[in-house]
């Protein structure tokens, strides 16, 4: 078996994986092993698998990726797999669960900081204090640069669902399409309205008055999502609806539910929230939101000058556990 004999389980925000440390790189998952534990009935029970390993270990990675993490300063790497075994270039909730396990290990700067090589890019992750709202053991990630597309440049439709709505892509190391959903009459500014007739207020209203499925905890996301046009190495599908948003304040509420590639839905995604928050920030302008998922909440910034975005959340292990040999 090429994994260890002994594992540890986490979440952050109940997005879930097994992970565990490879110094040596001698554990390098198979397929078929990252499914087995990932099964939530035949196996431990994971969203995904990470081993934290040294980036000259993880075989998929180029020799430009390597020198990526040598110049990032990253010394250690996220080797991520969903629990279908595909390998996955980002995960934004399990960079914290990872990073909780490192500094557990002793493996992180005297600050508890940590450079990790993803297969996204360098990301760094920093403790935060505890939040009375945030949680207990929480931190913040500087997911780096962000790509995205046209408002509203891809239609999105769920099988056996009635309606459609207008997706927007979103690059954050992985691919994202989101749509924004909710009655337009219904989401006060901070003045009791959307926007003040200007150009993003327009946008926004204009999206939601194209969407046409259902509110976000009334739909079926036991089904992937179809995206049109489709993207060619598949997709992670947000749907978000605003709760308020203050222009003048610079903030904003939303729910948010996602879809997985490779998963299914999930309760939390970190790059899924980025790319939602990202997508709201080209709406309303404004820059810092919280956003509630199943999972729980987290604090999403978005700086759009320079194109980047920080993500702040909890993370915990929940137990280390002895695998049985197969």
């Amino acid at each position: 078996m090429a994994i260890p004999s002994t594992v540890f389980k986490a979440q952050a925000t109940g997005n879930d994986f097994v992970m565990y440390h490879d110094p040596e790189g001698v554990w390098q998952p198979t397929d078929e092993e990252t499914r087995w534990l990932c099964d939530r009935h035949f196996g431990v029970g994971a969203d995904g698998l990470l081993r934290l390993t040294e980036p000259r270990y993880v075989s998929d990675l180029s020799a430009e990726q390597r020198k990526e993490c040598a110049r990032g300063g990253a010394t250690w790497f996220m080797d991520y797999r969903n629990a279908d075994g595909s390998l996955a270039e980002m995960c934004g909730n399990g960079t914290r669960a990872i990073t909780f396990m490192a500094r557990r290990l002793g493996l992180t700067d005297a600050d508890g900081t940590l450079r990790l090589g993803t297969r996204g890019g360098v990301k760094i992750i920093r403790p935060n204090t505890d939040h009375p709202e945030l949680g207990d053991d929480v931190f913040t990630v500087d997911m780096g640069t962000f790509l995205r597309g046209d408002l509203g440049g891809h239609r999105v439709t769920i099988p056996e669902v009635m309606g459609m709505g207008p997706g927007t892509y979103v690059d954050m190391g992985n691919p994202h399409i989101v749509v924004v959903v909710g009655d337009d009459r219904k989401i006060p500014d901070g003045h009791g309205e959307i926007g003040s007739d200007d150009e993003r207020g327009n946008t926004l209203r204009a999206l939601l008055r194209d969407t046409t499925l259902p509110d976000v905890p009334a739909l079926d996301l036991s089904r992937k999502p179809v995206v049109e046009p489709a993207l060619p190495h598949g997709k992670n599908v947000e749907f978000v609806r605003i709760s308020e948003y203050s222009t003048e304040e610079d903030r904003g509420a939303a729910t948010m539910r996602v879809h997985e590639r490779g998963v299914g839905e999930t309760l939390s995604c970190g790059t899924g929230l980025c790319a939602t928050a990202i997508t709201l920030q080209a709406l309303t302008g404004v820059r810092h939101w919280r956003i509630t998922v199943p999972g729980g909440l987290l604090q999403v910034d978005v700086d759009e000058r320079t194109s980047r975005v920080w993500l702040t959340g909890p993370a915990h292990i929940t137990g280390s556990m002895a695998l049985e040999p197969r």
